[in-house]
């Protein structure tokens, strides 16, 4: 049988299957590899378990490193769902680094500015955001205090999607969800229970299918880094859309856009096309990623 992971939990995994069934399952080996988003191949042990024998190939993968370690986020992913808010202020730097990881797996990102009923605050919130949506990037603003209107624009995004709900702590990523998904706090306790790990729900990435619409909303721990060390030069501009049309008039193929002569996206900054902001962040997460091990 076929399934879907809706939760992990270290080895132990809850599986959706088509049916609609849950069964707790695992997957032998230390390393399992498996994570929320996976389909996989199953095999049923009794009436509530199961074992996992094979994850199916992935359309993507969406994880982020570090020099320590790797963290997934999700798998069979369709759009990113970046949370930042009015208040407290959002990092510019994790907001910029989660939309290269998004972009590197060929994830669409789309930026939600919460809490702007926050009325005082919200023009110099809206200013720091003007250069994304320069981009093309989505911005869609939302309230939890007015869940209808929240629905509204967010449900024709979800429709037929899986999409991943990320965001710094406080932002207010879990109000959405629950707005979205209203038993989401029950069912995430409900599983952590079964599975003998109550204390870890809030640290739990989980799958929701969205009630009121085809679709589902993967929710994850909020974060504060957002490492890219696993990525080439070339998926680090992927996450610079505004180079791309300047890095075909490079005159080496192999340019890393810091400091060789003829580089497109260097005139392009220097013309002043090209945000020196934006640069200086590409800059920082290429060298970054091109930094030797440390033993």
């Amino acid at each position: 049988m076929q399934g879907r992971v809706i939760t992990a939990y270290g080895r132990h995994f809850m599986v959706k299957l088509s049916d609609g069934t849950i069964r707790q399952s695992y997957m032998k080996g230390k390393k399992t590899g498996v994570c929320v988003g996976d389909y996989v191949r199953i095999a049923l042990q009794g009436d509530e378990e199961a074992r996992i024998e094979e994850v199916l190939e992935r359309q993507n993968l969406l994880y982020r490193s570090d020099e320590m370690r790797s963290k997934q986020f999700a798998a069979n992913v369709d759009q990113l769902l970046i949370v930042v808010a009015v208040q407290p202020t959002f990092a510019d730097d994790l907001l910029s680094r989660a939309i290269v990881g998004a972009r590197s797996a060929h994830i669409e990102p789309i930026i939600l500015l919460n809490k702007v009923d926050l009325a005082e605050d919200y023009p110099q919130a809206k200013e720091r955001l003007s250069i994304y949506a320069k981009l093309g990037i989505p911005i869609i603003e939302t309230s939890t205090l007015d869940a209808d209107n929240l629905k509204a624009q967010l449900l024709p995004l979800l429709q037929d999607k899986t999409s991943l709900l990320l965001g710094q702590s406080a932002m207010g990523k879990s109000s959405i969800l629950n707005v979205l998904v209203p038993e989401a706090k029950a069912h995430t306790q409900e599983y952590s229970i079964a599975l003998g790990t109550g204390k870890h729900t809030t640290t739990t990435t989980s799958l929701y299918t969205l009630p009121d619409i085809q679709g589902y909303l993967i929710d994850s721990p909020g974060f504060q880094s957002f490492g890219l060390r696993h990525l080439e030069q070339s998926e680090v501009a992927l996450g610079f859309p505004e180079f791309s049309e300047f890095i075909d008039q490079c005159k080496f193929y192999n340019c890393t856009h810091l400091h060789e002569p003829g580089c497109g996206v260097l005139r392009a900054l220097n013309e002043g096309i090209i945000s020196q902001k934006r640069h200086e962040m590409y800059e920082r997460i290429l060298l970054e990623c091109t930094a030797p091990e440390r033993y």
